[in-house]
């Protein structure tokens, strides 16, 4: 199963704030969960109806959902490990 990567217009502009290299690591390491997404991710609570997830990257955090239905992986946020969470 290989999912389709979209990034939100929030994930985008949080991309953009990033350091170039960290945005770099970050675009690459969501490509590389593509094929098992499941795998690498986390679920976070607190979110009723969709679930949401969570990948590490280093010191930032990209929140995502999953849609199987669809074959894809939808990017919502990214941002340092201290503040995306809030």
């Amino acid at each position: 199963m290989t999912c389709t990567v979209t990034y939100t217009a929030r994930a985008r502009r949080d991309l953009r704030s990033l350091p170039a290299e960290a945005a770099r690591q970050v675009i690459r390491s969501v490509a590389g969960i593509r094929e098992n997404p499941y795998q690498h991710v986390r679920n976070l609570g607190g979110f009723p109806g969709t679930p949401v997830y969570r990948l590490r990257v280093g010191q930032y955090r990209v929140i995502l959902t999953i849609e199987d239905e669809h074959l894809l992986i939808l990017v919502l946020e990214v941002g340092h490990r201290s503040s995306i969470h809030r």
